[in-house]
């Protein structure tokens, strides 16, 4: 029995793998490349030169690939490439780069993004990520592995999400959000380390501990920026399981463009 529903529609010189399913009345563009075992859910779109590797799941209605909402956009061959094993749910819209950037919109492997989620074009995704229900990012927005974005929550363009943070629900995020740190509200504060996160994915006592005196030297010490910046380095060199991701927390901060949420 074919996989493909006879009412969706897919065009020529699109290449699926003979284990791809569609469902009905679903569009697939003819630059499309799926991957093994992927399903695509009745009247969801995959256009553009977009590629989906394997396992994926895309709900009812999604639209993917689609044409970025950057008015400087002329057509131009620019691409989207998702990874393996993500769960895409209904209605989600996920746009392809521009050439104002490297061209492509990326999203890993192992995320999990619910209903209603917009990528905005050139966004860079990386794996084990949730993105809730309404969650909406600009164009440009790069967000780390293991990250959590709350639903309905807002994301300015070219704002960086760091791996193993969490952004509250119905939160606006204008700025970064260095690494394991929570933060909510509109505008968006930090609020503390993400300690159960961690947890759960086997952060030793010691690196949490490590994170937590790192996040006290940036937001409860009193220090400049540029001071709490040579506070972790120092931090980051006491030799232990918190010398790793306080050393990430400080390039994070060495590296912001748009400056950190404070």
């Amino acid at each position: 029995m074919s996989k493909i529903h006879p009412t969706a529609i897919i065009e020529p010189g699109a290449q699926l793998d003979e284990s791809v399913e569609v469902g009905p009345y679903a569009i697939v563009g003819q630059h499309v490349q799926i991957g093994a075992r992927t399903t695509i859910g009745s009247h969801s779109v995959i256009e553009g030169h977009t590629v989906l590797g394997s396992d994926n799941r895309i709900g009812h209605y999604a639209s993917v690939g689609g044409r970025p909402q950057d008015m400087k956009y002329k057509d131009e061959p620019t691409r989207l490439v998702i990874g393996d094993r993500n769960t895409i749910r209904e209605f989600t819209t996920i746009h392809t780069g521009t050439v104002q950037d490297t061209g492509v919109t990326t999203i890993g492997d192992d995320n999990w993004i619910m209903a209603y989620v917009h990528v905005g074009h050139d966004c860079q995704l990386g794996s084990n990520i949730i993105m809730s229900s309404n969650a909406q990012l600009a164009g440009h927005v790069i967000i780390g592995d293991h990250a959590i974005v709350g639903g309905m929550s807002g994301v300015h363009q070219f704002v960086r999400i760091g791996a193993h943070s969490m952004l509250g629900g119905a939160s606006a995020l204008v700025q970064d959000i260095p690494p394991f740190v929570i933060a909510a509200g509109n505008k968006a504060e930090p609020h503390g380390i993400n300690v159960e996160g961690l947890r759960r994915r086997g952060f030793s006592a010691e690196a949490i501990s490590a994170l937590r005196s790192a996040y006290r030297v940036v937001y409860k010490s009193g220090a400049t920026l540029e001071e709490a910046k040579a506070q972790l380095r120092e931090l980051a060199s006491a030799g232990g399981d918190g010398d790793a991701p306080v050393t990430a927390l400080a390039d994070f901060i060495d590296a912001s463009q748009r400056g950190i949420i404070r």
